[in-house]
């Protein structure tokens, strides 16, 4: 008796990448070489940003969507950190406001004269760069380089890794650094709202926000993942060992509440893993992709119920569809390409163009270069 394989019937799995022409790339950008994982690239229907190589500090660039072909060496960059920045963060409410974090223990957040009317900025002139900084980006992109952030905050005693917006609270930033302390800001007043202290007693390796903003889970250096309700400050659920392996892993909250998990087995086997935050025993689902040595960056498209995955170092992103039935992680396709990728930004769904069946964009980084990626559905 024979059995015939069954396939699973899903659009999505007819998503195809498309890389844009030479001409509509970004040519001669120096990416940065720090070895902190993370996506050196924050994209936004406006602007794409590029965590690039800067002597005596760090310096991130800021490009109009529109300024594709080759960036020149004199283009200005957001360039007020005294050490390398390791994570930049568009805010999700306008536009041209973004923070940014950086081995200098600084936050900084920056944008253009008058587009938020953050209320007590003029007394931080006197802080010191000792926190995530926060710009304010002009309306046609950067003439000169930009050196005065509008708000910096202080707070962190080590290196900032993690910044990232509230989805839905206006003004609110999360920042999380080497000193495992996680800080939840108010830019508008440049106060800390709330320090979630002692609750990690290690590196944390990535911060995602539930949907409405309520929690945030957290992956750590001693391979638990945390749930984590801010205003309470304490740790709602928590697994030990989410995956054996040792080397960083990341957790991002889906749209339903569950979580979705990247990291590596025993035998540093690269895993995805989905997990119900009512029961953290096992896990619903878990896949095992490959041995390859990068770290797995997801991205989560909470209206087709896709994640993509891409590996630093690979030259794929491979695409899974979650859904309510077992084995609950589908592999719908692999999109490949010739060249590594060094990072990697995600176009927020308002910035997709939906009358050419777009339904991601990816800004691809490579050695000296931003390569825009497009997903589509095809109609029939």
């Amino acid at each position: 008796m024979s059995f015939r394989k069954v396939v699973r019937q899903s659009k999505f799995r007819h998503v195809f990448g498309q890389p844009v022409k030479t001409d509509q790339c970004y040519d001669d950008i120096r990416v940065s070489r720090v070895t902190w994982d993370s996506t050196f690239c924050a994209v936004n229907p406006s602007f794409v940003a590029i965590i690039v190589e800067a002597s005596g500090g760090g310096a991130f660039l800021v490009l109009p969507l529109h300024k594709t072909g080759r960036i020149d060496k004199s283009y200005p960059t957001v360039c007020g950190h005294t050490g390398p920045v390791l994570d930049i963060d568009w805010c999700p409410h306008n536009d041209h406001v973004i923070a940014s974090g950086s081995e200098d223990c600084t936050i900084m957040v920056r944008g253009g004269p008058g587009s938020w009317g953050l209320a007590g900025v003029t007394s931080l002139c006197s802080l010191s760069l000792l926190s995530p900084q926060v710009w304010q980006i002009p309306e046609n992109g950067l003439s000169q380089p930009l050196t005065e952030p509008v708000v910096v905050l202080e707070g962190h005693s080590k290196r900032v890794g993690i910044v990232t917006w509230h989805p839905t609270a206006r003004n609110v930033l999360l920042s999380a650094g080497c000193d495992n302390v996680v800080l939840i800001w108010n830019v508008g007043t440049a106060e800390e709202l709330y320090r979630l202290d002692g609750l990690h007693p290690d590196l944390i390796y990535s911060v995602s926000w539930s949907r409405d903003g309520s929690r945030f889970c957290t992956a750590c250096k001693d391979k638990s993942i945390r749930v984590i309700d801010p205003r309470r400050g304490t740790i709602v659920a928590e697994k030990e060992r989410a995956h054996e392996g040792a080397r960083p892993m990341r957790a991002i909250f889906l749209a339903d509440g569950k979580i979705f998990t990247s990291g590596f087995s025993r035998m540093s086997e690269r895993q995805l893993a989905l997990w119900d935050t009512e029961n953290l025993e096992e896990p619903m689902g878990l896949q095992e992709l490959d041995s390859s040595n990068g770290a797995l960056l997801p991205f989560y498209d909470p209206d087709t119920n896709v994640v993509y995955v891409c590996g630093k170092g690979d030259s794929s992103i491979r695409y899974f569809e979650i859904t309510e039935e077992p084995p609950y992680i589908h592999f719908l396709n692999t999109f490949t390409s010739k060249e590594p990728q060094r990072g990697m930004g995600w176009m927020p769904k308002r910035g997709l163009d939906v009358s050419k069946c777009e339904i991601a964009r990816f800004y691809k980084l490579h050695e000296r270069k931003c390569e825009p990626i497009i997903m589509t559905v095809p109609r029939k």
